[in-house]
């Protein structure tokens, strides 16, 4: 890559930073599986970024990338994980309806049970991101992106109130 290209693809980065840390606390509850994870990450967002071509929004691809990575990296690291959350979810931006941090560690401690299609589809509506948008990174239709929605947030809904008791 060139200087310029170095230069792009590092401000884009940082400035989606957030979209690696929420997909690694989605998907993983151990820190060292959160930090070898966002590393993997990194890892192939900037080894394929030559292939971005710039016909979705970089934080489109960025999303779709993470999201490959974690759900391969899942699949390859089967060891067993601790079911509480670690400290470090305070690296993330937290999402306007959630108030405090225990809060928040409830909402991902609750995500992580989720399949990995169902996470992937949370994590991008916790980011604002309209069905349209979640159905191009998934693969999903924006029909069946609905449909999960509408069961994810009952399913979320039946655990975050087993959680509270």
């Amino acid at each position: 890559m060139s200087e310029s290209v170095d230069s792009t693809f590092l401000q884009q980065i940082n400035q989606n930073l957030g979209i690696a840390h929420k997909i690694c606390l989605g998907y993983f509850q151990d820190a060292e599986d959160r930090a070898d994870a966002f590393q993997e990450m990194m890892y192939q967002l900037w080894r394929s970024y030559e292939s971005f071509q710039g016909d979705a929004k970089f934080s489109t691809w960025m999303y779709r990338v993470c999201l490959n990575t974690a759900m391969t990296y899942k699949r390859k690291s089967r060891k067993n994980t601790f079911d509480a959350l670690s400290d470090r979810h305070d690296q993330m931006p937290a999402s306007p309806s959630v108030n405090n941090e225990e809060e928040l560690g409830l909402l991902f401690k609750a995500i992580a049970t989720l399949s990995p299609v169902n996470k992937a589809v949370v994590l991008l509506y916790l980011e604002d991101l309209s069905y349209e948008e979640i159905a191009g990174i998934t693969g999903l239709s924006k029909s069946n992106v609905s449909v999960k929605m509408f069961r994810i947030k009952k399913e979320l809904e039946v655990l975050l109130k087993k959680m509270m008791n």
